[in-house]
């Protein structure tokens, strides 16, 4: 029988957490880790389903991988990689896999990557890394299920990304770094995880500058040596517990929450009504007296309102007092989840349209990416499966807040990203048990 959380819910959080590395940093510092033969070593690194994959595709491809779970270290040794292939069985797991191909290219002047998977919130094609490679003088075919690279080395280019991709940016920041000459990725994305990622590949010896209008300027050297480093703390998970905390009535301290990696956050909160203070190694959330209010406000890349911080807020703005309007600008199918909420007793309505004046790249393409909340609404408990990672923790602040006895399935997603989640609510108070 597959794993479930049950949850009674119809209570607050109370208590004090610590969170560590970021989900969307560590993996891909596991990735660039494989530049520099050597053993590199990370630390704050969380317990999380999507660094135990990494960790087996990394393994799959000769490197040694040790993981000291409780002390939050992670060895990487990449002296002896063994082959260029990534196994077709890691195909459709995560999104790792094609982060792969610049330092295979590195290493054996081709790399062999199978299709990509990871959460189903749009297509997110793979056409930005692709272009971005042949920029940089890759031969790519693709054939029985696989991307084929070549290149004896790569040279220093001027990319222009069509939107400033994450993934994109990463792949060709660690492809550049010991590439022949100087790159320049231009409309590049330059959020903290990405930023901690130029500072890991600084310390491997590259040379990384980030200027002005989102560019992002490497001066490819000829050898990289391994480092260590500390991932940056999850600025998605201290949100969400945030949220939690608010929504519930709750009082939460959030030990690693960092207030400059959640400013955007920070600031829609308390127009939201959320009250927060800052303390010396973290942030305290509460929620007792809060007021919440509706907000109108849209997602956008950095230093935006991230795509990953819109499902907690809409559970919070349930609880608001009045009609609000979220306008979601990076994904197109994020808000798969707002059914599920809506037998929980919530009031969200979808649209084509683009409620928000930002400019849009789903504007008359039939996508419903615009949600109206109507609040407050009452919650109650219900059998609900997980869609994806995000709104798999939205569905549990939402069977937090939710009267009566909730069952989630799917709980892998949530693994995959939220470290020790089960044991962090029991901590503050939730009483949620593991059925397996």
């Amino acid at each position: 029988m597959a794993k479930k959380f049950i949850i009674e819910g119809g209570r607050y959080l109370k208590g004090e957490i610590r969170i560590r590395g970021a989900k969307n940093a560590v993996t891909k510092q596991m990735v660039a880790a494989l530049l520099a033969p050597g053993k590199s070593v990370l630390n704050n690194v969380p317990e999380i389903g999507d660094v135990e994959i990494t960790k087996q595709i990394l393994s799959s491809i000769g490197c040694v991988v040790t993981h000291r779970k409780e002390a939050g270290i992670l060895e990487i040794d990449a002296s002896n990689l063994s082959t260029h292939i990534v196994p077709q069985e890691y195909s459709g797991l995560n999104r790792i896999p094609i982060l792969l191909a610049g330092v295979l290219l590195h290493r054996f002047g081709k790399a062999e990557i199978p299709m990509m998977g990871g959460c189903d919130i749009g297509p997110r094609p793979l056409d930005f890394h692709l272009e971005g490679f042949r920029t940089l003088g890759a031969d790519i075919s693709y054939e029985n299920g696989a991307y084929h690279f070549k290149a004896k080395r790569l040279a220093g280019a001027r990319i222009t990304l069509p939107f400033p991709s994450v993934g994109a940016t990463e792949n060709l920041m660690m492809a550049a770094a010991t590439a022949q000459g100087t790159t320049e990725i231009r409309n590049a994305a330059i959020e903290p995880e990405i930023v901690d990622l130029a500072l890991f590949l600084q310390s491997m010896g590259a040379i990384i500058t980030q200027e002005t209008d989102r560019t992002w300027i490497i001066q490819g050297v000829g050898e990289l040596h391994a480092a260590q480093h500390r991932v940056i703390n999850d600025r998605i998970e201290a949100a969400s517990f945030a949220v939690s905390a608010i929504a519930t009535r709750g009082d939460v301290l959030i030990r690693g929450a960092d207030q400059l990696h959640m400013l955007t956050f920070l600031n829609w909160l308390r127009k939201a009504g959320g009250e927060f203070e800052t303390v010396e190694d973290g942030i305290r959330f509460y929620g007792v007296h809060s007021k919440l209010k509706p907000i109108a406000v849209e997602t956008g890349v950095h230093p935006g309102l991230m795509t990953d911080w819109q499902q907690p807020l809409v559970i919070l703005l349930t609880q608001a007092d009045g009609m609000s309007v979220i306008h979601e600008t990076v994904y197109e199918n994020r808000f798969g989840y707002a059914e599920t909420l809506n037998r929980m007793g919530a009031r969200i309505q979808l649209y084509n349209e683009c409620l928000g004046g930002r400019d849009c790249r789903f504007r008359n393409s039939g996508h419903k990416h615009s949600a109206i909340i109507q609040g407050p609404t009452p919650l109650k408990g219900a059998s609900i499966e997980i869609p994806d990672l995000r709104a798999g923790f939205s569905y549990l602040v939402a069977a937090v807040l939710a009267k009566g006895r909730t069952e989630i399935s799917g709980v892998n997603y949530i693994e995959r990203g939220y470290d020790r989640v089960v044991e962090k609510f029991q901590a503050l108070g939730v009483p949620i048990s593991v059925v397996e």
